[in-house]
């Protein structure tokens, strides 16, 4: 049994194995999504975002893509629950490793600052997250879960199946190709045209960020 604050019980972790298997299962059929069912949203010198209807709630489900100079193990370490997110990612403002399973599998709990003039107040996501190998790079993604306290001052959101392709480009060496599929409900009481600018900005961010970090 997990206690929360107060000795309340908290939602049992899932078990790692089979969320792990229908995460990477529905994160390869993003990835095998028709290009012509995609919508340009924002496209700056880093990235092209693109989105669509999620399946998953009301909102979008994004894509975004571009070009990163380093190999793969590099850049998902980077991405991935761990020690560098925290350092260069702008938007993340703590991180902490709740539990950490076998087979690159754990349970995150992350906050999230203010966005468009804190329009969009700090946000709380407590994540599975799992990295796996995809052809001859890497998957890392994640999922949220309902479990613990929300702490005061956050609004919890939720991340519905989300995550990072990241393979080696063949005719370049020492570049990779990074893909990215995201849909966050931010719930709330947000006006969705501020959420769909905050995502399409956070994610063309989200290159430009990771970029920096990795030629330091």
């Amino acid at each position: 049994m997990h206690l929360g604050a107060g000795g309340k019980q908290m939602d049992p972790l899932p078990n790692p194995a089979p969320l792990a298997s229908k995460l990477r299962n529905t994160l390869v059929r993003y990835h095998s999504i028709a290009d012509s069912e995609w919508r340009v949203a924002k496209k700056t010198k880093d990235a092209t975002v693109w989105r669509k209807q999620s399946e998953e709630f009301s909102g979008y489900l994004y894509k975004a893509q571009g070009v990163v100079e380093d190999v793969t193990n590099r850049i998902v370490d980077h991405i991935r629950p761990g020690p560098y997110r925290l350092d260069w990612d702008s938007l993340m403002t703590s991180m902490d490793i709740l539990e950490t399973f076998e087979e690159n599998c754990c349970v995150m709990r992350y906050t999230t600052a203010g966005q468009l003039w804190n329009i969009i107040a700090p946000r709380e996501f407590v994540d599975f997250s799992y990295t796996t190998s995809y052809e001859d790079g890497l998957l890392t993604c994640g999922i949220s879960l309902d479990y613990g306290e929300v702490r005061p001052n956050f609004v919890r959101g939720f991340n519905h199946p989300c995550g990072w392709f990241c393979v080696p480009l063949k005719d370049a060496p020492g570049h990779s190709l990074l893909t990215g599929y995201i849909q966050t409900e931010l719930r709330g009481m947000l006006p969705q045209s501020a959420v769909d600018t905050a995502m399409s900005s956070t994610l063309a961010n989200f290159y430009s960020d990771l970029k920096k970090a990795l030629k330091t």
